[in-house]
């Protein structure tokens, strides 16, 4: 059978760069590689697109093969077609698709320091407490390193044997594809590329313990529903000696039976009888500063908004402070006593008409 054109094979042009060629590959390997492709042409698919890729990756060969095309290889020792696979290592793209799996192995992280892992904690707070801030007490499960063993997992440390500190074995495999090099963890040390003489007791060889910890966390003022406060280094311990991972606190503040937040502006709904709203008033206002003397204007309505400054919440990262806005509600009464309603009576004889609410509607009369 006629071997097709390398770069066709990849669906790259001629003057494809390196990145684009090794683009092509994995995209190709990860579709047709046989143990997560079914279709019945998969494996063959795979090992034409691994033949062209370990040619066009080399500049020497890819130099060769511009030259001469699939002569410059034609008589080579071993392979399909003349090409030898033996030597190349593929194992840096296998162990990018499907980590160590499909059995080329990969690079092994174990020995790599990381950092450990974050947890997350929620809090309900009061309308106040958000507000003014306050001082809590968290208490959390955190994974620690060992203290019994200084977080190593036994006693008696010693070089690996089997691989020799290096963390990884190499071994030669031979396939239906050719020969590859295949990198893998240390099955004896875990990666670590050391062993120990006796297992810790505490940890079971782990290296890690649980503890339960208490913390006393400040809140700030002017924190809100979904913002997050972050303790770092309060999290699990790291491996290898990487940093420990944060804990971060999710907060959730309850509603307040009179007052709305909205960002740093604190709203207040004020009801004022029609009394009030004709011939306006004082009125005493709670703020969350204390009680403040309001004067209402006379002929007010509904909606009307009067600001108090600076009587809002305290920004969280400055200390300015937002306002206050109290919105008036004119309420009007639904019983009324004999007198009351002789005295709207008499005020409805009267003309409280003062044409400028009600002369769009009677231009329609």
């Amino acid at each position: 059978m006629e071997k097709r054109d390398y770069y066709e094979v990849l669906g790259v042009s001629k003057t494809a760069t390196d990145s684009e060629i090794k683009s092509a590959f994995r995209r190709l390997a990860k579709k047709y590689h046989p143990d997560v492709c079914k279709e019945p042409d998969a494996a063959e698919k795979f090992k034409e697109a691994q033949e062209a890729y370990a040619v066009l990756s080399d500049a020497s060969k890819r130099q060769q093969y511009d030259q001469y095309g699939h002569a410059a290889f034609q008589g080579g020792p071993g392979g399909t077609g003349g090409f030898d696979f033996s030597g190349f290592d593929f194992s840096d793209i296998f162990s990018d698709l499907f980590g160590g799996g499909f059995g080329f192995g990969g690079g092994s992280s174990s020995s790599r320091a990381r950092k450990g892992s974050d947890s997350l904690i929620r809090m309900n707070l009061t309308f106040e407490e958000a507000v003014f801030g306050t001082k809590k007490t968290v208490n959390l499960d955190v994974v620690e390193d060992c203290k019994e063993c200084s977080g190593k997992g036994g006693h008696g440390e010693k070089t690996c044997p089997t691989c020799h500190g290096s963390g990884q074995v190499t071994t030669e495999q031979r396939t239906l594809f050719g020969a590859f090099m295949t990198k893998s963890t240390c099955p004896n040390c875990n990666g670590k590329g050391k062993s120990y003489e006796t297992t810790c007791s505490k940890c079971k060889g782990s290296g890690k313990a649980k503890r339960n910890v208490d913390l006393e966390v400040t809140i700030p003022a002017g924190v809100d529903t979904g913002n997050q406060l972050r303790l770092a280094g309060k999290g699990n311990a790291g491996s290898n000696g990487g940093p420990n991972g944060d804990v971060y606190i999710e907060f959730n503040v309850k509603t307040h039976p009179i007052f709305e937040r909205e960002d740093d502006n604190i709203y207040l709904e004020l009801p004022i009888t029609i009394a009030d709203a004709v011939l306006g008033c004082k009125k005493d206002v709670p703020t969350l500063y204390g009680t403040v003397k309001l004067t209402i204007d006379a002929g007010c309505m509904t909606g009307d908004k009067y600001r108090l400054k600076g009587k809002g919440v305290e920004h969280i990262h400055s200390s300015r402070k937002g306002d206050m806005y109290v919105i008036i509600k004119v309420i009007t009464p639904k019983k009324l006593t004999k007198e009351q309603k002789k005295l709207f009576e008499q005020l409805q004889k009267t003309d409280l008409d003062d044409g400028s609410e009600f002369k769009k509607i009677r231009e329609y009369i």
